[in-house]
């Protein structure tokens, strides 16, 4: 008899005995189910354990041990958790009960525990949590997919306004160095952010109602220099800052 046998064999031996005591099988979750089982488990394996194989099994997939969250407990529970949870991880097919799984359960002493319960019989008495797992998980991934689209819109909006005013990056930077240069004023609000190569420029009103400074850097060369204020350019300007965050 193979080791799953022997499982399953006292899975039905804790059936009859709860049956026979009770008129009916208690909840498996229950403790009374789980002492039951151990007792029934040790009986048989004592009878059997003459003949008891561990039949190897191939793993039904490889699972990455290093993207497994951590376990909690002590260091001897862990080193014994993390050896059960990579052994019953690979006889779960579906990646998504995989990921519940290791996701729900870090506590080392969970897996111990449970070490001798067959696996379908460990997944079935999670199932309501992995439903509700599930339902949260495809809802958490509908509202990333809306709020994925809604920026999506916004930027393709945005996007659309400028090249129906024709404004581009580089219009914007020639705009710039084509006005005339005047000392700097105490600068105020900051109007643009542009960035095209080998430039990057930060355009800010000031306290002259005429003019617009400009901090510009070159590679390694930062300058500082102030323009004529031009009502379509800080128009222009504004309208170019108005790029949805992503």
């Amino acid at each position: 008899m193979d080791l799953a046998a022997l499982r399953d064999a006292a899975i039905e031996a804790t059936a009859r005995a709860l049956y026979d005591k009770h008129g009916e099988v208690p909840n498996e979750e229950s403790e009374e189910w789980e002492v039951e089982y151990r007792r029934q488990f040790a009986i048989l394996r004592e009878r059997h354990g003459a003949d008891l194989t561990l039949t190897p099994r191939r793993p039904a997939v490889a699972v990455d041990e290093s993207r497994l969250p951590a376990l909690t407990g002590t260091p001897e529970q862990i080193r014994w958790g993390a050896s059960i949870r990579l052994e019953r991880l690979a006889q779960i097919p579906n990646a998504v009960l995989r990921d519940f799984l290791a996701q729900t359960w870090t506590r080392a002493k969970q897996w111990v525990d449970t070490r001798d319960v067959p696996t379908p019989t460990v997944l079935q008495r999670l199932k309501p949590q992995y439903e509700e797992w599930r339902k949260k998980r495809e809802e958490a991934a509908q509202a990333r997919a809306a709020e994925a689209k809604r920026k999506g819109d916004e930027l393709a909006a945005y996007e659309r306004r400028l090249k129906e005013a024709g404004i581009t990056p580089e219009g914007l930077v020639e705009m710039v160095d084509a006005s005339d240069r005047f000392d700097p004023a105490p600068l105020a609000a900051k109007l643009a952010e542009i960035e095209i190569e080998y430039r990057h420029l930060r355009i800010y009103e000031t306290a002259d109602p005429n003019i617009l400074l400009v901090k510009e850097r070159k590679g390694p060369l930062h300058e500082e220099y102030a323009i004529e204020r031009d009502e379509g350019l800080v128009a222009d300007l504004r309208l170019f800052a108005q790029k949805p965050a992503s």
